[in-house]
C-alpha cells in the first residue's frame, strides 16, 4: 500500500488536503530553502493514542515524503507534568512506571504506523525517535530556572491561550510550567539533532512559539512552527468519539474491525475531508473517489476506499482485509460463508454471539446454539427456525430443521448463523475429545 511520494511541496500539499492552519513568520522561506527537521511530541498519558493524535502522526509522514527528516518526541518527560492545552481542568499525575510503560508502548505504536505508511526502509531513514525524559529527567530546577525560565515573562505567558483559557477556574504552577518545558525540548532538539521545526494541533500552538523563542533568545537561531486545525465532523463534534468512547489505535483497545466500521460508519458530508486528512491517496486518486461518490452515494465508495485505507495504515494489510470481509459479511445476507477463511471467522467470533458447539451423533442442534448465542429460550428458538427465520452458512432453514449435520460446516468447524436481518453468531465446532 506504499504510494510514490507526492510531488507537493509540503506546504502546498497541507493546504490543498485542508491542514495548514498556522505558521511562524519565515516558515515557507524555511521550508522552501531546502530540507529541515522537524518535529511532533506525543505525551504518554495513555496506554494507546487514539485518531485524534493521527492528524499528527500523519503530519510527521507529510513530512518525510516531502523529503525533510522527521522527529517523533515521546514526551515521557512532559508526561509527568500534564499539558494544560484544551482542558478545562487539571490532568490527574501518573506513576513514573506507569509513564515509562505508556512511552514504551507509544513510540512501538508510532514506528508501526510510520513503518506501515512509508515502508520499513525509509522509515528507517527519514523518521527519528526520542524521549525527553533523557533530557528533562536529570534536569536541575535552579538551571531550568536561570537558563529557560529568565527568557519568558509571565505576562506573555498568560496571554497563550492554554493558559488564558485556565485562569477563572484555575491553573497550578506544575502546568504553568509545562509551556517552558515544551519549549526547552525545542531548544534541545535544535542544539542536539539540528532541528529547527515543530508541528503539532491547533491548541499546541502557544507551546510552539514559545519553542521558537526560546531558541532564538538562549541560541540565537532560526526556527518555526506550523499547525493543523482541530478536527471535527460535519455536525461540528470533536472528531474521533464515538458513544462507547475514544476509538485508539491499539487492536486490544479497538479491535481492526470495530476500527474499520468507525470509518465505513462516516457520514456523506465528511468523507472527503477524512480521505484529504487520513490517507495518502494523492489528489487525482481522491478526486476520482471523490466523483464515484456524488454518482452512487448509496454505493459508499468513499467511504470503502477511506476504511480500507486508513485501517491498513494502522494495523496493516492483512488485518485491514480480513476486517473488510467481515464488515461485508455481516451487512451482506447473501454472503457467501463457504468462501470465507478462517481468519474472518475468528474475527466473527471475536466480534459477535459466539458458541462453541458439541455434536451428538454428527448433528449440531441449532436450537440449544441459538438460545445461548441470544439469550432465547428453547421456544422461542425453534419458532424462529418455524418461521423461517434462521439461515445457517447462507441456507434458510426449513420449518422442521432443527438439527444440522457437522459435515455442512465450514471447513469442517465454522457454522455462520443468521437470525433475521443483520443479528449473526458464530457456532465453532469443538474438536473431538
Amino acid at each position: 500500500m506504499v504510494p510514490s511520494p507526492g510531488s507537493l511541496p509540503l506546504l502546498e500539499e497541507l493546504e490543498w488536503r485542508g491542514l495548514l492552519f498556522q505558521q511562524t513568520d519565515g516558515c515557507a522561506a524555511a521550508l522552501a530553502a531546502g530540507p529541515v527537521k522537524g518535529y511532533c511530541g506525543f505525551d504518554p498519558t495513555a496506554e494507546s493514542l487514539h485518531v485524534g493524535n493521527l492528524v499528527s502522526i500523519m503530519g510527521l509522514v507529510r513530512l518525510a515524503r516531502a523529503g525533510h527528516t522527521a522527529v517523533a518526541l515521546v514526551g515521557g518527560g512532559t508526561a509527568m507534568i500534564g499539558d494544560p492545552s484544551g482542558k478545562s481542568e487539571e490532568r490527574p499525575i501518573r506513576s513514573a512506571d506507569e509513564i515509562r510503560a505508556n512511552a514504551r508502548l507509544i513510540e512501538a505504536q508510532i514506528r508501526r504506523v510510520i513503518g506501515n505508511a512509508l515502508g520499513e526502509g525509509k522509515a528507517a531513514s527519514r523518521v527519528t525517535f526520542r524521549n525527553n525524559a533523557d533530557w528533562l529527567g536529570p534536569l536541575a530546577l535552579i538551571d531550568f530556572l536561570r537558563d529557560t525560565g529568565k527568557h519568558f515573562t509571565v505576562n506573555w505567558m498568560m496571554q497563550k491561550d492554554s493558559v488564558k483559557s485556565r485562569l477563572d477556574a484555575g491553573i497550578s504552577f506544575t502546568e504553568f510550567g509545562y509551556m517552558l518545558l515544551q519549549a526547552y525540548d525545542f531548544l534541545r532538539l535544535y542544539q542536539q539533532d539540528g532541528v529547527s521545526l515543530q508541528i503539532g494541533g491547533s491548541d499546541q500552538y502557544g507551546n510552539i512559539t514559545a519553542g521558537t523563542e526560546l531558541v532564538r533568545r538562549a541560541a540565537r537561531g532560526e526556527a518555526h512552527g506550523l499547525t493543523f486545525p482541530l478536527l471535527t465532523d460535519a455536525s461540528g463534534k470533536k472528531f474521533g468519539k464515538t458513544e462507547s468512547g475514544a476509538v485508539w489505535l491499539d487492536a486490544a483497545k479497538t479491535s481492526p474491525y470495530q476500527f474499520y466500521q468507525f470509518w465505513i460508519n462516516a457520514e456523506d458530508a465528511d468523507v472527503a475531508r477524512l480521505l484529504r486528512t487520513f490517507t495518502l491517496l494523492d489528489q487525482p486518486a481522491i478526486l476520482g473517489v471523490e466523483s464515484a461518490q456524488a454518482a452512487a452515494p448509496h454505493l459508499r465508495e468513499g467511504q470503502k476506499r477511506l476504511a480500507l485505507e486508513v485501517t491498513a495504515m494502522i494495523h496493516g494489510e492483512a488485518a485491514a482485509a480480513v476486517a473488510k470481509r467481515v464488515s461485508e459479511t455481516v451487512f451482506d445476507k447473501k454472503a457467501d460463508a463457504y468462501a470465507l477463511e478462517d481468519a474472518v471467522f475468528a474475527s466473527l467470533a471475536a466480534e459477535m454471539p459466539s458458541v462453541r458447539v458439541v455434536p451428538e451423533d454428527q448433528m449440531v442442534d441449532l436450537v440449544v446454539l441459538l438460545e445461548q448465542a441470544f439469550a432465547l429460550s428453547k421456544t422461542a428458538a425453534r419458532k424462529l427456525i418455524e418461521q423461517g427465520a434462521v439461515s445457517v452458512n447462507g441456507a434458510k432453514l426449513g420449518a422442521d430443521s432443527q438439527r444440522v449435520p457437522v459435515g455442512e460446516a465450514v471447513r469442517g468447524k465454522w457454522f455462520l448463523v443468521r437470525k433475521g436481518g443483520r443479528d449473526i453468531a458464530v457456532g465453532e465446532v469443538a474438536a473431538p475429545q
